[in-house]
């Protein structure tokens, strides 16, 4: 890594829930938690359109939530059990603050936090 360090993240996730991990300022060299955010997903309702336009709604507001705990991304990898890290991915390479960010993903199942803080700082290693 070159002598100033690049705004490098790291999230597990799947539909419900997100790990967001990264550094707490730019001269720390250490990864750790940032924070976690929850998506409770649709109220079960009869009509199975108003389901779906609400499971949407829902799942832009946790991708924004998650965006929203990583300022100036350079550098982010994803990893969980479900499509919503490639989901999260689209949304970043749609969001033009985001546009630019190098993201990449993986599966992985569900992890203690040390070994997510590991797995991220193996990955920018």
């Amino acid at each position: 890594m070159s002598g100033k360090n690049k705004k490098q993240f790291g999230v597990w996730m799947d539909a419900h829930h997100a790990t967001i991990v990264g550094r707490k300022d730019e001269n720390s060299t250490e990864f750790e938690i940032l924070g976690r955010v929850d998506n409770p997903g649709a109220d079960r309702n009869t009509n199975e359109n108003a389901e779906n336009n609400q499971e949407q709604a829902l799942t832009h507001k946790f991708f924004k939530e998650i965006a929203a705990k990583m300022v100036n991304i350079d550098e982010i990898h994803v990893t969980g059990t479900s499509q919503a890290q490639e989901q999260f991915i689209h949304f970043l390479s749609d969001t033009p603050q985001y546009k630019n960010a190098v993201a990449n993903e993986s599966t992985s199942n569900r992890m203690s936090d040390d070994a997510l803080v590991t797995m991220i700082t193996d990955h920018f290693s």
